[in-house]
């Protein structure tokens, strides 16, 4: 995954589709959010734009949660997000993630998936 990774990333991040924040703690990384404006059709809840924010991924240490880390980097999504101008934004979370979002104002919505062979 690591290659195809970079190889997917590289031009994201030289067009701006797909930013982010890193968490720093003594000059150590401990936590970070990434994040991407997504081409989407306008939708009831998005009607004059034609894009969605995503959280892609977030992470905090094990060693470092518990701690409000989580709460600050969605508050950074959200005030990025606004920058945009992005009206609203997407997520898909784990179940032991579905908490720490809802605190922050993210509500949950019926969404299904399927591997195409």
């Amino acid at each position: 995954m690591d290659r195809s990774f970079r190889a997917w990333l590289k031009p994201r991040l030289v067009d701006g589709t797909y930013f982010g924040f890193i968490v720093e703690d003594d000059g150590k990384p401990i936590a970070g959010i990434g994040l991407m404006e997504l081409s989407w059709p306008p939708h009831p809840l998005h009607q004059d734009d034609g894009r969605r924010g995503y959280v892609l991924n977030m992470f905090v240490e094990r060693s470092h949660r518990k701690r409000g880390i989580a709460k600050l980097l969605l508050d950074l999504a959200d005030q990025e997000f606004s920058q945009r101008k992005l009206q609203y934004a997407i997520l898909h979370s784990t179940s032991a993630g579905r908490p720490v979002y809802e605190t922050a104002g993210w509500q949950p919505t019926s969404e299904m998936a399927k591997v195409i062979e």
